[in-house]
């Protein structure tokens, strides 16, 4: 059985728009997916992006660095991975970095080693160069780079 679509009108898109964005930090690309999904035409849907971001619902700083925040405290990643995530929501890369200034090297990399410690016990391997390369590209593949 098919569902209808109920068609939405752009104060209604609006007033779900701003209740979404009360709630938690979006990118304006997400916000853009939600519209479209609305079908709303591209017109509508521009519109009510630049309405949601002059009233500061929307605001990619702001997201950037919730975004980075979030990442590091609770996924425990690294910054080469939160930047690709960012720059997959269409982040600019300006942004990004301006964000990324908020935050000091100890904080980007403080758990890095906690996470290391913590991975070693759990990896088996017949020699401590086996053990180390596996480490190694766990950290990789966390978004740490290679230097530390």
């Amino acid at each position: 059985m098919e569902r209808e679509k109920k068609t939405v009108t752009p104060e209604q898109a609006y007033a779900r728009m701003t209740r979404i964005c009360a709630r938690k930090e979006y990118a304006p690309f997400e916000i853009r997916q939600k519209l479209q999904r609305l079908l709303l035409p591209v017109d509508v849907i521009e519109t009510l992006i630049s309405r949601l971001i002059k009233e500061r619902y929307i605001d990619e700083r702001r997201f950037a660095e919730s975004y980075i925040r979030d990442k590091l405290q609770f996924n425990k990643w690294g910054r080469r991975k939160i930047e690709l995530h960012l720059a997959m929501k269409r982040i600019p890369p300006a942004v990004i970095s301006d964000a990324f200034a908020q935050f000091s090297e100890s904080q980007l990399n403080e758990s890095l080693q906690t996470l290391l410690e913590k991975k070693r016990r759990s990896i088996t391997g017949r020699s401590d160069y086996e053990r180390n390369g596996k480490l190694i590209r766990y950290a990789l593949g966390r978004g740490f780079p290679m230097e530390e």
